[in-house]
């Protein structure tokens, strides 16, 4: 067997058994970081180390930017160097370009830093967070790069817009880059995600339901969108990313201009997020990450399950599409 079948079938293992042990009073005793935290009482916090999270390799990469980012905002909280570790698949991973102006762990690893797995901990809880820093200090002036458990919750995902967004704009890829619109127009990119989820309407699975939003939903975002935010000369050009048909978005066709990008290139996709002028995020984060990048004016539902920051370019909308939340500067 090879040995890369090997280690995925040992992660495999490894994710299971943390899933069962999680919340019981053995968790903690699966890491040897615990065990080192209960047999070392002097704490010695060192900031010359790092820290790391591994994104989900069987997810997405919304879901795996989100891993990427709680390491990101845990370094902080840790007040650590943040180390990178690479995203699941080598197209994104030279697409983001997060990795260009940051040390790896790999690199770490060979200049003498031990690499040191830390468990899950909650975010909400206070003494959980405490412990894992505890963990931490444990090792004193030793070099190590800490990596967190896969799938770190943090919720507030906007507390690290401003450093992704620099390193989106340092990294090498930016030099290639080119999106579909032509800038004379004012360009507004709404993302109805479908795909994966449109199965939950028929089977009621609320994972899926709870990630659905109807095309009357985007309709009545784009015309309030039109009729009260929308301050332009410009030509207003529509553009609708989505899968599927043409004729499953029929409810468009009452606006001028608009433009059907369905099943297109995801990283075409995420950068024509970022760079549209109005862009109108599903409940996905795949349209919520490039949204943390731009710095133009979003809309987004108000119910989904990351955080907004209370800023004058991110409006919210309700269930149906009405305007909930907009700050005036």
């Amino acid at each position: 067997m090879k040995l890369s079948k090997v280690k995925n079938r040992f992660m495999d293992y490894w994710c299971h058994l943390n899933e069962k042990l999680s919340g019981t009073i053995l968790y903690y005793y699966l890491y040897p970081s615990y065990w080192h935290y209960l047999f070392h009482k002097i704490k010695i916090h060192n900031p010359d180390n790092y820290f790391s999270a591994v994104p989900n390799r069987g997810a997405g990469i919304g879901h795996q930017m989100s891993n990427w980012n709680s390491g990101l905002w845990f370094s902080k909280q840790f007040d650590l160097h943040y180390a990178h570790t690479a995203f699941a698949q080598t197209v994104w991973e030279n697409f983001l370009g997060f990795g260009d102006n940051i040390p790896h762990v790999k690199d770490l690893q060979k200049c003498g830093y031990k690499k040191i797995r830390l468990p899950l901990f909650d975010e909400k809880r206070p003494k959980e967070v405490e412990l894992t820093r505890r963990i931490i200090d444990s090792y004193g002036k030793k070099k190590v790069v800490f990596v967190v458990e896969q799938d770190q919750r943090y919720n507030d995902q906007y507390g690290i817009a401003e450093d992704i967004r620099r390193l989106f704009y340092m990294a090498k890829a930016r030099k290639d880059d080119f999106d579909i619109y032509n800038h004379a127009n004012y360009n507004i990119a709404i993302h109805a995600r479908r795909g994966d989820i449109v199965i939950g309407q028929t089977n009621n699975d609320p994972n899926l339901t709870m990630r659905w939003s109807s095309n009357d939903y985007f309709v009545n975002v784009l015309r309030n969108a039109l009729n009260a935010i929308v301050k332009t000369d410009k030509p207003i050009h529509i553009y609708l990313f989505s899968q599927g048909k043409m004729s499953d978005f029929s409810e468009f066709t009452k606006f001028a201009n608009v433009h059907y990008c369905l099943d297109m290139d995801p990283q075409l996709t995420f950068l024509s997020f970022i760079n549209a002028d109005l862009l109108i995020t599903s409940k996905s984060s795949f349209s919520y990450k490039p949204a943390l990048i731009s710095d133009n004016i979003k809309i987004s539902p108000s119910d989904f399950w990351h955080s907004y920051p209370e800023m004058s370019k991110w409006i919210l909308a309700d269930k149906q599409g009405n305007i909930v939340r907009r700050i005036i500067d």
